[in-house]
């Protein structure tokens, strides 16, 4: 049997139903429904939409996961029902945060629907966050301004675009790694973000592109970390035309020491 099939007949267990009565809700005939789940035949996509539909089940985790190993209680539907997020507990149900490291980054675009590979990560557990679904995502060399490298930053999964509030930090997953960007606006096809140093130009990313967002919680310092301070852009903007009227004024010396 395939995992499609294996997976049908499992959720129909968990449901207790009957063929019939399941194939009557799918608007399919006994036969034809009976043989999907022995594997005689693949159903066409139209059948496995309304399958998806029915258990409130992305497609791809249909055909593609065995959901008998992941208990479908601890995974959560993202917007569209597209994907499912794993979501690993301990033995008392408490949640953990799993940490993607900057290096696995492209590993996790691959993988971030993948049960195996959420539970394959390195995690912790911080039981002051309380409520929600967390994940961490760490900075490696100036991958995350104004984040220090070593840094993991801790995101809260946000289901809905409508969500996002503007001037907040969000990690952005895209289909070419994540960054760290504050919310600017909503666009009909993009979001406008901005980085944290305001002498670069915000811009926009394409919805299409988008993956997951998650919404800065807090941030774990590596050891040994120092703060440094910059000055304020105004200061500094200050600083540099003091230091052009220095140079005007050396100029003008040396031009009447010559005279």
């Amino acid at each position: 049997m395939s995992i499609f099939a294996d997976n049908i007949v499992f959720l129909r267990g968990q449901k207790n139903l009957t063929q019939h009565k399941l194939a009557e809700d799918l608007i399919l005939t006994r036969s034809r429904y009976v043989s999907y789940e022995y594997g005689n035949a693949e159903p066409p996509i139209e059948v496995l939409v309304r399958i998806s539909k029915y258990y409130n089940i992305s497609i791809d985790l249909l055909v593609t996961v065995d959901i008998r190993k992941y208990p479908l209680d601890k995974m959560v539907n993202l917007p569209g029902n597209k994907i499912l997020l794993p979501v690993v507990v301990d033995p008392e149900g408490n949640k953990y945060i799993e940490i993607v490291p900057q290096k696995a980054s492209m590993g996790y675009l691959n993988g971030f629907s993948d049960p195996e590979y959420i539970e394959s990560l390195p995690r912790i557990q911080l039981p002051f966050l309380g409520h929600g679904i967390f994940r961490g995502f760490m900075a490696d060399g100036d991958s995350m301004p104004p984040f220090a490298d070593g840094t993991c930053v801790i995101g809260e999964y946000v289901e809905q675009l409508e969500d996002l509030k503007k001037g907040k930090g969000y990690m952005f997953i895209t289909s070419e790694g994540y960054t760290f960007k504050t919310f600017v606006k909503r666009n009909k096809n993009t979001l406008t973000v901005a980085a944290d140093n305001t002498f670069y130009d915000s811009y926009d990313i394409p919805l299409s592109n988008i993956v997951q967002v998650w919404r800065y919680v807090r941030g774990i310092l590596p050891q040994d970390y120092k703060p440094y301070y910059l000055p304020n852009h105004t200061n500094l903007k200050n600083l540099v035309d003091e230091a052009k009227r220095s140079i005007s004024n050396l100029e003008n010396g040396i031009l009447k020491f010559k005279a």
